[in-house]
């Protein structure tokens, strides 16, 4: 593990493995997650000969979190300025939920930095249609509101992990989203209110693939085939049986997709 200083109050803390290897693929996390999200794809990654970067986002894990306001676009440029501070020119981008936010404004901001986008799981507009998910994320903000980010961390993880053979991932996860710093946090879920990229989509040149789990409840799967449908040349993988944390909950099949599609780019 390291820590990179950015400057401004900011340093993130990643995860740099087989630093000898290519391609390079970097990993964005969840909101509320840390890079330590993606155990279960580093075996596979690692043995397939990549280079991977899983940093913790700003805020979240093990980083800092600067005054001011937090946005998948603020979180973007610091993935340009880590990038370019270790001197890596272009990467292959994973993002899961929070993640494939910060990967769509990178790739629009920096295309030329991109070798291919995998989206899981995420949103270029969060404007769910049904009443359910807008309490849901209504609870969560008033949550970290009122009670804390330990509340909030037991009711998000209740709702990705409600099984009872799911105690496991709950904990897991929990224990991830405690070390978040609040008022980033709450600026994070406020962001994502004013998040729209759906007219740049066409922008997006680098090949593209949308990893949807069909029993997703925080971002609805028929958002996410928007997404694929407005991206030029994308394609959508529909993981059935697993909801938002399809990369813990259906990890080999996930990773069998992800492989293949990045394979498939080299």
């Amino acid at each position: 593990m390291a820590t990179l200083d950015l400057g401004q109050g900011l340093s993130l803390h990643y995860y740099d493995l087989n630093s000898g290897g290519a391609p390079i693929v970097i990993l964005l996390h969840g909101l509320g997650a840390t890079g330590d999200s993606w155990q279960l794809q580093l075996p596979a990654l690692l043995e397939s000969g990549f280079r991977i970067l899983t940093p913790d986002m700003r805020g979240f894990g093990k980083s800092s979190y600067p005054e001011g306001p937090n946005s998948p676009r603020i979180m973007a440029e610091d993935v340009a300025n880590f990038l370019n501070r270790l001197e890596v020119t272009s990467v292959y981008v994973v993002g899961i939920s929070m993640g494939g936010t910060i990967a769509l404004q990178f790739a629009l901001e920096h295309p030329s930095m991109v070798d291919s986008l995998l989206l899981v799981n995420t949103f270029a507009r969060l404007r769910p249609r049904k009443i359910s998910y807008w309490l849901f994320y209504s609870i969560r903000f008033l949550l970290i509101q009122v009670l804390g980010i330990p509340y909030q961390a037991r009711f998000v993880a209740k709702r990705l992990f409600p099984y009872p053979e799911q105690e496991l991932l709950r904990e897991t996860f929990y224990n991830q989203i405690i070390q978040a710093n609040p008022a980033g946090y709450r600026s994070t879920i406020k962001s994502f209110v004013n998040f729209n990229v759906t007219d740049r989509l066409c922008e997006i040149q680098s090949p593209t693939l949308v990893v949807t789990g069909d029993e997703d409840t925080v971002v609805p799967p028929k958002t996410q085939k928007e997404l694929a449908d407005k991206i030029p040349n994308a394609d959508q993988v529909v993981i059935n049986n697993t909801g938002h944390a399809v990369i813990v909950e259906k990890p080999e099949e996930f990773n069998h997709v992800m492989l293949g599609f990045l394979h498939k780019d080299q």
